[in-house]
């Protein structure tokens, strides 16, 4: 066991399997302290805030109690990696779960305007029946990167997360994307 201000120089494998026949948390709370930097590090990469990272960190461990003892793991530090990944990932998904908002003025270069009698609703109905049309023709990856940017009010970064595009490319998507609307809007009369 470990001294008082001495490492434990058992191996993750050890670990591993001392806690899974005992139980006992001491034992998951070395391994835990040894890759507590890595598990707060990517926290912090993917959720961008300290305390939320913290936070993050600390329902991990909850997690790993009862994860630790139902997984088989070869490889703890990589097997804690992508469990600390994917719980990031999850909680971003929950955030962008909010009720979708309409496209602003903004949004194609004003093509849309927001006005408050009867005839120009209509308008607004119509020209929002025709947007989703044309949104429904773009590419799959435009289709999706082009939602999340513009309804989802995501960052180029989050959306490279939640899609795995690499980020250049979530760029060009949203970008033809935009460009393509603009084409589609314009070919059915609506600018």
């Amino acid at each position: 066991m470990e001294q008082q201000g001495q490492k434990d120089l058992r191996s993750d494998d050890t670990l591993v399997q001392l806690y899974k026949e005992s139980g006992d948390t001491s034992i998951l709370g070395v391994l835990y302290e040894r890759y507590m930097p890595l598990v707060y590090g990517i926290c912090l990469k993917y959720l961008k805030d300290r305390d939320e990272s913290q936070d993050a960190v600390m329902q991990l461990f909850e997690k790993l109690i009862e994860s630790l003892k139902k997984h088989e793991v070869g490889n703890f530090k990589s097997w804690l990696y992508v469990m600390a990944k994917n719980h990031c990932l999850m909680q971003l998904r929950s955030r962008s779960k909010r009720p979708q908002v309409e496209f602003q003025e903004t949004f194609m270069d004003n093509t849309l305007h927001l006005h408050h009698d009867t005839e120009d609703k209509v308008r607004l109905e119509s020209n929002l029946e025709h947007l989703e049309k044309c949104i429904e023709t773009l590419p799959l990856e435009q289709k999706t990167c082009i939602a999340l940017f513009y309804l989802k009010k995501k960052s180029y970064k989050e959306i490279e997360v939640l899609t795995e595009y690499e980020l250049k490319k979530v760029k060009s998507y949203v970008q033809n994307g935009k460009r393509n609307l603009k084409i589609c809007i314009e070919n059915r009369g609506l600018s």
